[in-house]
């Protein structure tokens, strides 16, 4: 390996010690491991093996790979280039989640250094053998090789270097190989907050290269992803093919939000050169021929290094917010899975602090889902599933109802209606009779429980036995609540009993205490709801409640009008009393009270059973009312929910034998990994957060700068144009690169606001050649953090219109200038 120097006096402005500071605190968290967890902003290099990779990077970062030894070509390479006034070079592993422990602190404790170059091929070997590449290239490794290089002519930038795509199997390189390769470029793409660096050969139809399909089943809308062309000196001049790649250059082919850019990297078996030396060749043929039609911007290493650099800065810039976020969000969830582990549980004692611990959390729990104050996290939102199953109260009081309903509907064995013709609804378990037929029924069974009483009236036991047959539904419908009831408390404490401990404990405890406790309680339940539908069942009808009385008195009043309306409508021949008519004629009153009187029933049997039908109604009614509120307060207030905290009670702890205790507290090795893995993820997040809000502390970052970021990071995944953006990142007393001063924060505002779909296709722009300035950025405007140079109203034009979606728009931004020349 070797370091090439070269100048590039673009770059010595490109950043100010405020976006370096930015960068750098990025670097710090991949260092720390963070990226395991965490999606980071970072720029990847993928492309297929062949296609010209190492020299892309090469000629970005002047660190010359020995390409053809294989060293860092099956592991990711991390590379970290500073401007320094020092020379300087270290190697250091960031292991991969997937070790072990001693194997994390093995590998993570190894870090070289050094003064100069000369020592480089070294250290890379020495990272090499720490991981376990085997000399013949034949391993592979998912650990970070970070190689950080500084001197005064490096650029600022960060790229991580990816192994290269493998066509088919051979000797060398195995199916898994193959495949295992695959599955690490794809892991990088996938991260959201990953710019691809897509790299193509020229040389071979970019149809069937593999790098373009997995980029876009990575990222589909192509928002975050930049195509590089290499070896352009291979197509034959003027040919089909040379046309081809000219037109994907153009972004015209294989749409890219942030376009492609064309190399023209030295042949690496003819000798070595300077960096010098292959820039002046790479500008000479890119004035030649058809590629000398491309906009300077678009071609070239140097401007590539610069919208590289422009380009992982305001992506880090835009994603800071949400990267804050999410590293606080992922910190919280691992925090809260170690609580539920709770304190280290080796001896007794500790054991049974533990499951004392737990059982007031349980009783706090019990408390707040009885009560109905839902104000705990436990319970979460009503717009979950889950969520409305912990909430206890709230599921009792709806089943309660549904079982008072129910029992109202279809809690009557004989269900009355009015006559014949009614259809009859079919309802399970019911009989549909008109009150003549029950009435019918009555009386045979009346004749089968004649006892001394006059005719005319009726045995009082025959209400009990009418009554007997009319509640035998309420059995099967109770045992239905009260088991429904019982599952549903099941689950809820299934839940509260995994939301307060550990899964290890979980399962114990509930095989242990609570499902036993369980079964008993549902014991208890049936007892107490047999012996509430007994004393219905088997006793005599009693009730002192005067609504019996009452209840009686409508029935019979409802019915005696009836009759009393019928004789009346016969007598003055009308058919509805409902109406006012006008009578006509001499009636005799005294006919018409003949005419009542003989409306009532001559047979005594039958006048008997109708009111044996009466009282039997009337009961029902009252009993019927009293049994819903007996079974509501009874079986589940009393029985069930009031025996909840019960079931796990500190004193229950208290007095627990200590195998017990030990069954279900005693630490697993399971657990123990599980906690050594979680702190080390607290551990690693926390750092990570805490270099994220130095920085941001550091810069002074308000509320106004926040937001904008924000916004920044939410527009720019759904259209291509930024609406009144504003990030203050860099010194607000220093200067753009085009020497401008400003004191007040950047603002770039866009007339439009037309989102671009991930599906849709966006027309190319007019072929006709634009003379662009070479530091043209071709992506979407950037805050004030960019540090952009002036650029040509055309280019502001066609930043601001980039797919030649309107003229209108193209005239107006000709007019709009900001400070920063867009």
């Amino acid at each position: 390996m070797v370091l090439r120097e070269f100048l590039s006096k673009p770059l010595d402005s490109l950043c100010t010690d405020e976006q370096l500071d930015l960068l750098n605190s990025i670097d710090t968290l991949r260092s720390q491991g963070i990226s395991h967890y965490v999606s980071l902003p970072q720029i990847i290099v993928c492309g297929d093996q062949s296609s010209g990779k190492s020299s892309v990077l090469e000629a970005i970062s002047g660190v010359s790979f020995p390409v053809k030894s294989n060293l860092c070509t099956r592991f990711p390479t991390e590379l970290v280039l500073r401007k320094d006034s020092s020379v300087g070079v270290r190697v250091s592993i960031v292991p991969h989640d997937s070790r072990s422990e001693a194997e994390q602190l093995s590998l993570g404790s190894f870090c070289e250094e050094l003064d100069g170059f000369d020592g480089l091929p070294r250290l890379i070997d020495n990272a090499k053998a720490a991981m376990g590449i085997s000399t013949h290239g034949k391993a592979f490794s998912n650990d970070l090789l970070r190689v950080e290089v500084s001197g005064p002519d490096r650029p600022h930038l960060t790229i991580v270097d990816l192994p290269g795509l493998i066509h088919s199997e051979t000797k060398q390189q195995s199916a898994a190989d193959v495949q295992l390769v695959q599955d690490v470029v794809q892991s990088y793409m996938k991260e959201p907050r990953s710019i691809i660096l897509a790299v193509i050969s020229a040389k071979n139809d970019y149809a069937n290269q593999i790098v373009l399909r997995l980029a876009r089943d990575a990222d589909k809308a192509g928002n975050r992803t930049l195509g590089v062309i290499t070896k352009p000196d291979t197509l034959t001049a003027n040919s089909e093919s040379e046309r081809m790649f000219i037109s994907l250059a153009n972004n015209r082919d294989v749409e890219f939000r942030l376009g492609w850019h064309t190399l023209k990297n030295m042949d690496t078996d003819k000798g070595t050169w300077t960096l010098g030396e292959r820039d002046e060749k790479e500008r000479d043929f890119f004035s030649k021929g058809a590629w000398a039609e491309m906009p300077s911007s678009l071609v070239g290493i140097t401007s590539l290094r610069t919208r590289l650099s422009k380009l992982l800065l305001r992506q880090i810039a835009a994603e800071l917010p949400s990267l804050i976020e999410e590293i606080k969000t992922k910190e919280d969830e691992y925090v809260h899975q170690l609580k539920k582990l709770g304190q280290p549980r080796a001896t007794l004692d500790e054991q049974k602090s533990y499951l004392m611990n737990i059982s007031q959390r349980f009783q706090s729990l019990i408390k707040a889902a009885v009560d109905g104050t839902y104000n705990e996290t436990f319970f979460e939102d009503t717009q979950s599933t889950i969520g409305c199953q912990k909430r206890i109260r709230a599921v009792i009081q709806n089943l309660n109802e549904a079982f008072a309903d129910r029992l109202n509907r279809r809690g009557h064995y004989r269900q009355i209606k009015e006559n014949d013709s009614q259809p009859e609804p079919f309802i399970k378990g019911q009989v549909s009779v008109t009150r003549s037929g029950f009435i019918d029924h009555i009386q045979e069974l009346m004749k089968q429980t004649r006892g001394r009483e006059l005719p005319g009236t009726f045995n009082p036991m025959i209400v009990g036995e009418l009554f007997l047959e009319q509640c035998r539904p309420w059995e099967a419908i109770t045992r239905q609540h009260i088991l429904t009831t019982w599952k549903a408390t099941q689950t809820f404490l299934l839940l509260l009993i995994g939301h307060i401990s550990d899964e290890a404990t979980s399962v114990v405890l509930l095989a242990e205490v609570i499902s036993p406790a369980l079964d008993q309680l549902r014991e208890v339940l049936v007892r107490r709801c047999n012996e509430l539908l007994e004393t219905h069942q088997k006793g005599h009808p009693i009730t002192y409640n005067h609504y019996f009385t009452e209840t009686l008195q409508k029935i019979r009043a409802s019915r005696r009008e009836g009759e009393l309306s019928e004789a009346i409508e016969r007598f003055f021949g009308v058919n509805d009393l409902q109406r006012a008519v006008a009578l006509n004629g001499i009636y005799r009153l005294q006919d018409l009270l003949q005419s009542l009187l003989q409306s009532s029933e001559p047979d005594m049997m039958r006048f008997a059973s109708a009111e044996a039908l009466d009282c039997m109604l009337a009961y029902y009614k009252v009993a019927l009312k009293r049994f819903i509120d007996d079974v509501a307060v009874e079986v589940i207030e009393v029985q069930l929910i009031k025996s909840l905290t019960s079931l796990f009670e500190p004193v229950k702890v208290f007095n627990m034998p200590p195998e017990l205790v030990s069954r279900i507290a005693g630490e697993s090795e399971e657990s123990r990994a599980l906690r050594e893995q979680l702190n080390r993820k607290i551990h690693i997040l926390g750092k990570g957060l805490e270099t994220c809000r130095r920085f941001v502390g550091s810069r002074g970052m308000g509320t106004d700068e926040i937001e904008g970021a924000r916004r920044l990071d939410g527009k720019s995944r759904d259209r291509f144009d930024h609406t009144s953006l504003r990030i203050e990142l860099a010194n607000h007393d220093g200067s753009d690169a085009s020497g401008s001063s400003h004191n007040e924060p950047s603002e770039i505002d866009y007339e439009r606001d037309q989102p671009v779909s991930e599906d849709s296709v966006i027309p190319a722009c007019d072929p006709q050649p634009v003379d662009l300035n070479e530091e043209f950025d071709q992506a979407t405007a950037a805050p004030a953090i960019m540090g952009y140079e002036d650029v040509s109203t055309e280019t502001a034009a066609q930043v601001e219109d980039p797919y030649c979606l309107s003229s209108t728009t193209r005239k107006k931004s000709k007019n709009k200038k900001s400070k920063y020349g867009v």
